[in-house]
């Protein structure tokens, strides 16, 4: 079964690029383009994308706000963010809205390619070193508004839990997590199952958010 993909950007070359490649892809499909973030709530409301991939700059309703509508209104829904990493505002603001990845527009193509499938599988996006920054920074600054940043507590998870808790905070894979466990990696996937659950986490984005939230996690600049 195909990945079902819509893109969103304001310049059509940005997206008709998009689409080209994609088309030589056969596990990826778009079914739709948006050239506002108003016009991909809609779109994604009418056809249920697996994966939105977002734009952030856009006049009218920006991709933060879309992002923010398309999370909220669907959790099957995905949203990938096609971003720069200097603007580090707009990427907090997506990180906010329930955004699942990050992507960069000069990336590779089978980066870019690489990352929709993985916000697809339920996973996101956590390029190490530069996603752990943002998320630690983010952390760092009040929510718009002045009001704090959302906490959940972690007073139900189970010791092993928290260690596995605090290696996703760092960046670590399911590998990796296995490795410097001792545990195998079907075990490290099922307790990131458990965490996900008991802490109501969308996506491994959110639980590397909830781990910095929680003190577990520092950040290595």
């Amino acid at each position: 079964m195909s990945i079902r993909v819509v893109l969103v950007d304001d310049q059509p070359l940005v997206r008709s690029g998009l689409r080209v490649i994609m088309a030589d892809h056969p596990d990826l499909e778009v079914v739709g383009e948006a050239g506002s973030g108003a016009e991909a709530v809609r779109l994604a409301q009418e056809v249920r994308p697996d994966v939105v991939v977002m734009d952030i700059r856009m006049p009218g309703m920006d991709g933060i706000e879309a992002t923010r509508l398309i999370t909220a209104a669907s959790g099957s829904t995905r949203v990938l963010v096609l971003t720069t990493f200097d603007e580090d505002e707009y990427v907090y603001g997506a990180l906010r809205a329930g955004a699942s990845g990050f992507a960069v527009k000069d990336m590779a193509v089978d980066d870019i390619l690489a990352a929709v499938r993985v916000v697809a599988a339920g996973d996101a996006l956590i390029a190490p070193g530069v996603t752990r920054r943002l998320i630690a920074d983010f952390l760092d600054r009040p929510a718009p508004g002045g009001a704090p940043a959302p906490s959940r507590t972690i007073a139900g998870i189970t010791e092993r839990e928290r260690e596995v808790l605090t290696l996703v905070g760092r960046g670590r894979s399911n590998t990796e997590i296995a490795d410097e466990l001792f545990i195998s990696v079907a075990t490290a996937k099922s307790h990131v199952a458990r965490l996900l659950s008991k802490l109501d986490a969308r996506d491994r984005v959110q639980l590397v958010i909830i781990a910095y939230e929680a003190g577990l996690a520092t950040t290595t600049r």
